[in-house]
């Protein structure tokens, strides 16, 4: 849980370091709407992401389930900068599916924490094994990195993509292509 009070207090310290008076008009209330912000941005922290996908549904589908285009953002560790883009999640049953809220519930959970692009992928793929035990999972990020876009190199429209695989996914190369094919990436 974020502490409101000490970030109330790093945020008028970072005014006064860049030169601006946190008491203006302007910045006077900024300090607790920073405080308020982060605790939205980092709630991900608290959260049990095992509780999203508890509650699994008895199926006899064997066939790739993939929801695809969830929308994520997220704050890089390195930079505390904004990174954002597209999370596409697929997995093949094994005698169990789940809502699929659940699995965009699960990528906003692992988003709404400091990250980095790579432990995110394998934190979204390693909860749906762990939880859902399905045959395999394949998830996918396509993210633009705002410390790429606004500082540093500068390249405002790359885009980083990650993958990670587990189970069948990493034994079997024509599911990689399927969900690749499925996704708008042809493998």
């Amino acid at each position: 849980m974020v502490d409101q009070k000490k970030i109330e207090a790093a945020v008028r310290l970072l005014l006064e370091g860049i030169g601006e008076d946190p008491k203006r008009d302007g910045l006077a209330e900024t300090p607790e709407r920073i405080a308020r912000m982060y605790g939205e941005l980092f709630g991900g922290m608290d959260e049990d992401v095992g509780c999203h996908l508890s509650k699994r549904f008895i199926a006899d589908h064997q066939e790739m389930v993939l929801e695809k285009d969830i929308v994520f953002y997220s704050m890089c560790e390195h930079h505390l900068m904004p990174f954002y883009g597209k999370a596409h999640v697929a997995y093949i049953p094994d005698g169990y599916v789940v809502g699929l809220s659940k699995l965009a519930r699960t990528v906003e959970s692992y988003a709404r924490r400091l990250q980095i692009q790579e432990r995110l992928t394998g934190q979204i793929a390693d909860a749906v094994m762990e939880n859902l035990r399905p045959q395999g999972v394949m998830v996918m990020l396509e993210a633009e990195h705002m410390c790429m876009t606004m500082r540093g190199v500068k390249k405002p429209g790359s885009h980083t993509i990650t993958v990670a695989a587990r189970g069948i996914f990493r034994e079997k190369p024509e599911l990689q292509n399927q969900f690749l094919s499925c996704v708008g990436r042809e493998g």
